[in-house]
């Protein structure tokens, strides 16, 4: 029971961000699905291990990086987080090459490995 409440919500959370793709980007369903899916399990990895991706800035130009979600290779934050915003559209990650926090727009990933 618990691993279909767990599939839902990762099916809700794709599904939301491929309509955010689709409204806020102008995207077409199929295209917003893809990447909905390819930031998906971009997560997922880097919850798991330090992952290389590759997205375009906002600028235009294209950023290779390393980045993870590790709890053993974040370091703690220093001030509280309570009462501060979510951005949906913006993937949060910590660069392990520069050793500090990064983000970019989820719309904006071209690939990972």
């Amino acid at each position: 029971m618990e691993t279909m409440k767990n599939e839902n919500n990762a099916l809700r959370m794709i599904m939301t961000t491929a309509w955010q793709f689709v409204k806020r980007n102008g995207y077409n369903l199929s295209k917003a699905l893809k990447c909905a899916w390819a930031n998906f399990r971009l997560y997922q990895f880097m919850k798991g291990r330090i992952v290389r991706f590759t997205f375009r800035k906002i600028d235009g130009t294209i950023r290779e990086s390393v980045g993870t979600l590790l709890d053993n290779v974040v370091p703690t934050p220093k001030g509280s987080a309570q009462g501060k915003k979510t951005n949906d559209e913006v993937q949060v990650y910590f660069d392990t090459e520069r050793s500090e926090y990064r983000s970019f727009k989820k719309a904006n990933l071209i690939s990972f490995a």
